[in-house]
């Protein structure tokens, strides 16, 4: 029994998505690949948009993962690679977009609506909070629940 679970659990890991990287990109200083591997993932496939180019298998990010590590080989810094093609593709190719004016409202909206809900929330309660609830007891009830209280 145990040794089917682990077959199953090999054949489930099996199964994650490889990199797309194929071998005829990989260069052949581990140094400059890295940087490369590092770049690649920071870059939003075109194609699929929810992956970077370093994960998919579209044209596109082939063409791109190879514009990387040419510019690299050139002897570009990563900064250079990156700006190079945010030129190209705009600031969308970014995964994780960079923090400038055009920028603010996506980085800022969230903490902005999350002080918006908690003000909100204050009001709502200081609002209610002090308010009783349903209606005076009359002189009647007060005086039934005085008996009802004195018998035990």
């Amino acid at each position: 029994m145990i040794r089917r679970l682990l077959m199953a659990v090999a054949f489930l890991l099996a199964a994650f998505p490889a990199f797309a990287v194929n071998p005829d990109e990989v260069l052949s200083d581990p140094a400059l690949e890295a940087r490369a591997r590092a770049l690649s993932a920071q870059l939003r496939c075109m194609v699929c948009q929810n992956q970077s180019i370093d994960d998919s298998n579209a044209e596109l990010a082939r063409d791109l993962r190879l514009l990387v590590r040419e510019r690299l080989t050139d002897g570009d810094s990563d900064e250079a690679v990156i700006d190079y093609v945010v030129s190209r593709y705009g600031e969308f190719v970014l995964l994780n977009p960079r923090l400038r004016g055009e920028t603010l409202l996506l980085w800022g909206a969230p903490i902005v609506l999350f002080v918006a809900g908690a003000v909100a929330m204050v009001l709502f309660v200081r609002k209610r909070g002090g308010k009783p609830t349903g209606t005076p007891l009359s002189d009647a009830e007060k005086a039934e629940l005085d008996r009802a209280l004195r018998r035990d």
